[in-house]
């Protein structure tokens, strides 16, 4: 029997957040505005289930596939058909939810992972029992086959989010231990970069350990220049290893980000706004933490905006070592003095 601290009981709350009243309030501008910057959130968030686990984005596309093609109330006859009782399509549907809610199957608060409430072959039918596997039986196998296992796993390992063999990281590759994230702290402030929006992996050539120090952006030519003229890439030999800074990590999100972001700048309602996110948009195209530092500065200068926003690899407190940011978006609308939503 599993222990309960391990999923999610069919009985949590679920709260909504209602914001069309909010929206239908703003003017047209503030509509385009914010809407440019939920679709930069909306592509940034998926950078979390790679920041998370290994498994996570595949269970995510996994779920998104089978709601898309039937929403939670037609996959009730789909789930009794396929052998599941009430209360096992509930624990799916919560599963579903929680992973949704913390963008991953590790929870946001705490690290622990959680599994589905019900047993592997009930989700397997399920699964199997879609409309979207009728549709793409080949691919939604494969889907299940790539993350399954992972998705129910409980092994002492993968019980919580860890460094080397305390737990399960993607900020590291699975060889890296706390003497590494130590010395790449240590090369990285040599450098004079932050491990903000930085994965580290370790690899051993001749004998020889050498780490590989990934940027996120959505440039990944080495040789590229962010726009205050500074290389951010190369090799570098440090305490007798070696380093390799590279760009492009998360390249496809990031472009959607800077793209999104470019979008908004022409509905912003102030300069303030327009630089804030002209220092983030170079943020997530360079890989350049100093430019988003420059974008925050205009934030704290964006006296209270009809619409706020703030976006990034912010909280580090995901990451074991403590220094790296899981990418996070705050947008808030004011209803002029009776509050946020």
């Amino acid at each position: 029997m599993v222990d309960s601290q391990y999923y999610l009981p069919n009985d949590i709350g679920v709260s909504a957040l209602d914001c069309r009243e909010a929206f239908r309030l703003l003017s047209p501008r503030e509509k385009m505005y914010s809407h440019y910057l939920s679709r930069a959130a909306w592509y940034g968030g998926l950078a979390v289930l790679l920041q998370t686990s290994p498994e996570s984005a595949n269970i995510f596309v996994l779920l998104q596939k089978i709601f898309r093609k039937q929403p939670a109330a037609e996959l009730v006859p789909v789930a009794i058909a396929a052998g599941l009782t009430s209360e096992e399509y509930q624990a799916f549907l919560v599963y579903a939810a929680g992973l949704y809610a913390n963008m991953g199957n590790y929870k946001s608060f705490g690290d622990t992972k959680f599994v589905p409430n019900l047993p592997k072959d009930k989700l397997k039918a399920l699964v199997f029992a879609s409309q979207a596997f009728t549709e793409q039986p080949s691919e939604m196998e494969a889907l299940w086959d790539s993350c399954s296992s992972a998705l129910f796993s409980l092994e002492d390992k993968q019980k919580q989010l860890g460094l080397g063999s305390k737990g399960i990281t993607t900020y590291f590759s699975g060889n890296c231990g706390l003497e590494d994230a130590e010395l790449a702290q240590k090369f990285l402030d040599s450098q004079n970069l932050s491990a903000y929006n930085t994965r580290l992996f370790k690899t051993e050539k001749g004998g020889k350990l050498s780490y590989e120090v990934r940027l996120a952006s959505a440039v990944k030519s080495d040789c590229a220049i962010d726009g205050e003229g500074e290389t951010r890439c190369g090799s570098f030999s440090f305490e007798d290893k070696e380093f390799t800074v590279k760009r492009g990590d998360y390249a496809q999100i990031m472009e959607k980000v800077s793209h999104y972001l470019e979008k908004a700048q022409a509905h912003a309602a102030s300069e303030n706004q327009k630089k804030m996110l002209e220092g983030y948009r170079r943020s997530f195209t360079f890989g350049s933490i100093d430019a988003h530092k420059e974008g925050s500065r205009f934030w704290i200068k964006d006296k209270g905006p009809i619409v706020e926003s703030y976006i990034g690899f912010i909280e580090s407190y995901r990451d074991p070592f403590g220094s790296r940011g899981e990418f996070e978006v705050v947008l808030m609308m004011r209803l002029g003095q009776s509050g946020d939503v």
